[in-house]
């Protein structure tokens, strides 16, 4: 627990840190909430170009850390309400660090977030693995984006833990800053109200379900969409014409999206900035030459920003272009039953598994149905309010995120439609909560009916969707329980010797066990196989045989002598000659995953 809370906290610190520098150099005076998002892609940059720089991590490390002991001292005494900041950020960040630390709480225990979900984790920690020790192979080689995955390699370095600790580290981190970052949707409303709004709109149903699957990407990319937008609300905002600086921060959100997603994090940017730009110059008449002139340099300066952070990556998103994701003739599901509502976007959803329809679960029907008439109408209502006040930003957003979702439902797989869904839900909610966000309740006193059922029902239907957003965090999974730390003590005693694994049939049917075991003995040949085939014939060449504190027993089918026990773990040696050529694949050479499929 005391790693995964130190990569936390180094996380939050840095971004933070190196947010706000950013944002000062940019023009801001006050403190800005779309520091934290901004901070995070800067960090996520930073490591990922200095990763692979000798002795690798470690290099990483000491640059992030660098960055963001300068910045620090650059802002001393140059942020002038960071009293207020603190007034308003501490809670939120408590509460997301409590939401986020709901499993880890429930379990009783640090590790793997999301296992009984889906094993993708066990190709980040191979991924991550290959790239701390200068590799070039797997995803590294097909152009996957790694930001996010050299951050865990540099705190893996620098804090000197395991990459299991750091990657929920970042994972718990993002859950923190996703809300602190929903603080810029108002600036008017009392502390209570925006703290609510942040929680709900930063940490909203979709983006709970893929924190508890551990998909720590989709987490970070929906806070840096959610991010740009705020960031080019502001903007727009801003009196008299726009700061020659002020869409730089947008442009680092934007390679911050890359650096995580690689080209199709841009989509939803670029849909969503689309669609405003039409409505802003549809609206605008005469005046859209006006707009487009003052427009001209900050666009610019944003551009050239964007092209010099993405051009390392470019020819990396060429070789990302023929991943198999992208295929949609191939397995399309992934871990989905089928096609994921879009109305999960609105946030009330109970049901710990978003991929359950309405009925599959503990709630009727009908409770779901009756949730999604009223987001669509609070949806509505918002939308209207936003865009009577040329608050237009938000409502275009969400729109060119439906977009994105309409050409994934339609040329993609289910798979890629689920995260469309997961990616424009803080959208959803922010342009839900505005009217309540800016809104005091003083100003409602001496109001009718008409004034004051719409906060009151938008506030309703807002507690509603964080308990929606709590019922999924509390059901991730952490695991698999009970073969980490110790399993990957035994790696150097079997020194990439050919290895036969018995591990409980639970572990590998409900926890993902297989690619998580695979990647712990990774550098040898590994067979894994349920404890029900201990009694048939060995797998030709094996040396060693780890069983579990179950079957304590020698095992039946060779002569062997426990070797040692490491907590649950069992490493036995098998006696006399064995022969030279096994059959069990080489983890070094493949997906962990794929061991799945020799069970």
């Amino acid at each position: 627990m005391a790693a995964l809370y130190a990569s936390a906290l180094l996380v939050c610190v840095c971004s933070l840190a190196l947010g706000q520098a950013a944002m000062t150099l940019c023009g801001w005076r006050e403190w800005s909430w779309l520091s934290p998002a901004a901070g995070l892609a800067l960090v996520c940059a930073l490591a990922w170009a200095t990763v692979r720089l000798p002795p690798g991590g470690e290099a990483a490390a000491i640059a992030v850390a660098a960055a963001s002991v300068l910045a620090g001292a650059f802002l001393y005494g140059r942020v002038s309400d960071w009293r207020e900041a603190l007034r308003l950020g501490v809670p939120v960040a408590l509460i997301g660090l409590i939401a986020g630390s709901l499993p880890f709480i429930l379990e009783g225990r640090a590790g793997i977030l999301g296992t009984g979900f889906n094993p993708d984790m066990s190709q980040h920690l191979l991924a991550a693995s290959h790239l701390g020790a200068g590799e070039s192979r797997g995803l590294i080689e097909q152009g996957y984006p790694l930001g996010p995955h050299a951050v865990a390699v540099a705190l893996e370095d620098g804090l000197g833990v395991g990459l299991v600790q750091t990657f929920s580290g970042l994972t718990v981190a993002a859950a923190v800053l996703a809300p602190l970052t929903a603080l810029a949707l108002v600036r008017r409303a009392s502390a209570p109200t925006r703290i609510l709004a942040a929680l709900v709109v930063g940490l909203p149903y979709m983006v709970a379900s893929y924190y508890a699957q551990g998909a720590f990407k989709e987490l970070i990319e929906a806070l840096f969409i959610l991010a740009f937008f705020l960031g080019l609300r502001e903007v727009v905002a801003t009196p008299g014409h726009p700061r020659p600086l002020a869409g730089v921060p947008l442009a680092l959100l934007a390679a911050g999206s890359l650096y995580v997603y690689s080209f199709p994090g841009l989509a939803w940017i670029v849909a969503g900035a689309a669609v405003w730009a039409a409505f802003v110059l549809i609206r605008a008449g005469r005046e859209r030459f006006r707009l487009m002139r003052a427009a001209l340099r900050p666009a610019l300066f944003a551009l050239l920003v964007f092209a010099i952070l993405a051009a390392p990556e470019l020819g990396r998103m060429l070789d990302f272009r023929d991943f198999e994701t992208f295929d949609p003739t191939g397995p399309g599901l992934g871990n989905l039953f089928g096609q994921i509502s879009p109305f999960e976007a609105l946030g009330f959803w109970p049901s710990g598994d978003f991929r359950l329809t309405p009925g599959d679960g503990v709630a009727p029907a009908i409770l779901y149905y009756l949730g999604v008439v009223a987001g669509l109408v609070l949806l509505a209502y918002g939308a209207l309010w936003a865009c009577r006040r040329s608050d237009t930003v938000l409502p275009a957003a969400l729109l060119g995120g439906l977009v994105i979702w309409t050409l994934a439902r339609a040329t993609g797989t289910p798979y890629q439609a689920a995260k469309a869904v997961a990616v424009m839900a803080p959208l959803a909610l922010a342009v839900i909560v505005l009217p309540l966000a800016s809104l005091g309740w003083r100003r409602l006193e001496g109001g009718g009916l008409r004034q004051f059922l719409p906060p009151v029902l938008t506030a309703g239907f807002v507690l509603t969707a964080a308990a929606c957003s709590a019922l999924a965090i509390t059901n991730a999974p952490v695991g698999p329980g009970g073969y980490a730390p110790e399993l990957t003590g035994l790696r150097p005693m079997v020194d990439g010797a050919p290895t036969w694994v018995s591990a409980p049939e639970e572990m590998l049917a409900d926890e993902h066990g297989v690619p998580f075991i695979a990647w712990e003995l990774r550098g040898a040949r590994v067979c894994i196989a349920p404890q029900s085939r201990e009694g048939g014939p060995p797998p030709t060449g094996v040396r060693y045989v780890i069983t579990t504190d179950e079957r304590r027993t020698r095992p039946p089918f060779q002569r062997t002598h426990v070797r040692k026990v490491a907590g649950a773990w069992w490493l036995w040696r098998v006696s006399g000659r064995v022969a030279s050529r096994s059959d069990c694949p080489l983890i070094a050479v493949r997906e962990a995953r794929q061991g799945e499929d020799r069970e």
